[in-house]
């Protein structure tokens, strides 16, 4: 499809986020929400706090552990403490990357039996979302398959404190958690706010020392959480029956969302270059705190919605997917939402003026970043035929939650240029054809 049709089909067929016109009405950013944990606790040393922060919710805890972490010295210090506390443990490892759903029932029918009084998250973000659906399934019982899509979770679940040891999931503080259905041929999330912990420990120094792929790959994540945060639909106010889990761009996750991009962007390629960078180490795990708090609420989106069945047929990271596709996500955006773009710039350290080539500017900073820390620049160098890409454009519009919360809507049109583009590695394909002379040097991500 060529780029003058695609640009034609948002201008003509999409509700165009008229920044201007609402801020001159005064409705521009009239409403905000916010779910958040209880308590947030952030810093080196906060880790310290997890005793008494566990206690608050009873003396049986149920911890889930990535695998690799549960004999290091810093977990095995804190069971330890917990024991000598008279707390007793129970310590779960079978976290499976990509979390498949059949490990996730096994797991619950462990926990159940154990009858914990709290769940303690320790890890990346598949130990924080697997705790999340054991916390689920001790509570309510399975399937999980039930509680599939959004606010399908009929009431609390097990009290869950969540300590992230990789700062870019953003689990701790999102009402959300995602599995691997076969059944499905993708990722799969399921949404609710009572999947939100109750306590999120940040502490940077647990992120000291992750291998820089790790740190490259959940870094990324992060800052696209932010990026689709703030670029997400303005959706209509018209709760009446229930309160959607994701709202979409509002005033407190945008404000957020700005601060994150501002905190993650100018430290990730530090963090990734140098683990022991405790600066960086620190301004990044802040940055995926608060785009967590950003996208709780508001949500993300084509990024998102793509990488699921990208991922299922690459077998690659969740982050390298977002890394990669969030450029050519962006490209799209131009011609529908430049004053978001612009602001994005800002953050990103930009100076532009003009709205029109600030939002160009943004695009090519968060491209050049993605290309610096290693994200790969195009499909193809993934693994993904052309002849996959309808299929995964197919694929990716069932996550309703992901692409209703699109700025330049969901048709299979757009994500497949979308996808065209990343497959060769060439925003030009994407980019409003006015623009494309001017912008050809800096258009290749």
């Amino acid at each position: 499809m060529s780029a003058a049709w695609f640009c034609r089909w948002t201008e003509d067929s999409v509700l165009r986020d008229t920044d201007s016109d609402r801020r001159r009405s005064g409705e521009l950013h009239e409403t905000g929400t916010l779910r958040l944990p209880s308590r947030i606790h952030f810093g080196y040393g906060v880790r310290r706090q997890l005793r008494t922060i566990l206690a608050e919710h009873g003396r049986r805890v149920f911890a889930v552990v990535d695998p690799f972490l549960a004999g290091s010295p810093e977990f095995v210090r804190l069971h330890d403490e917990l024991i000598a506390d008279g707390f007793t443990v129970e310590v779960h490892t079978e976290v499976l990357p990509e979390l498949p759903v059949d490990s996730l029932t096994a797991s619950g029918t462990v926990a159940a039996s154990f009858s914990p009084d709290v769940v303690l998250a320790y890890g990346g973000g598949s130990a924080l979302d697997a705790a999340k659906l054991i916390a689920l399934l001790v509570a309510h019982g399975g399937p999980l398959g039930a509680y599939y899509g959004e606010n399908k979770v009929p009431g609390p679940v097990l009290p869950i404190v969540a300590v992230p040891t990789t700062a870019g999931t953003g689990s701790e503080v999102t009402p959300v958690a995602v599995v691997s259905d076969p059944a499905q041929e993708m990722k799969i999330g399921i949404s609710s706010p009572y999947l939100i912990p109750v306590a999120a420990v940040v502490d940077p120094e647990l992120t000291l020392g992750a291998p820089a792929s790790v740190t490259a790959f959940a870094g990324i994540d992060a800052l696209v959480h932010a990026l689709e945060s703030y670029t997400a639909a303005v959706l209509p106010v018209d709760w009446s029956e229930t309160l959607p889990v994701f709202t979409g761009h509002n005033l407190f996750a945008g404000h957020l969302a700005l601060e994150a991009v501002r905190q993650i962007a100018p430290n990730l390629a530090r963090a990734v270059a140098d683990g022991g960078d405790r600066e960086a180490r620190a301004q990044v795990a802040y940055g995926s705190l608060l785009a967590g708090m950003s996208f709780g609420p508001s949500g993300t989106h084509l990024s998102h919605a793509l990488q699921y069945p990208i991922g299922a047929i690459t077998k690659t990271p969740h982050g390298l997917g977002t890394g990669l596709m969030i450029p050519y996500v962006l490209q799209a955006c131009v011609p529908v939402i430049p004053l978001r773009l612009a602001a994005i710039d800002a953050a990103l350290g930009g100076s532009e003026s003009d709205p029109s080539i600030a939002a160009h500017d943004a695009v090519d900073r968060v491209a050049e970043l993605c290309h610096t820390i290693g994200i790969p620049r195009g499909l193809a160098d993934i693994g993904v035929a052309q002849d996959d890409l309808p299929r995964i454009a197919e694929l990716a519009l069932r996550s309703k939650r992901l692409v209703d919360m699109s700025p330049i809507g969901s048709h299979p049109q757009t994500l497949l240029t979308i996808l065209e583009a990343a497959h060769a590695g060439d925003r030009t394909l994407i980019a409003d054809p006015a623009d494309r002379g001017r912008r050809t040097p800096g258009a290749r991500s």
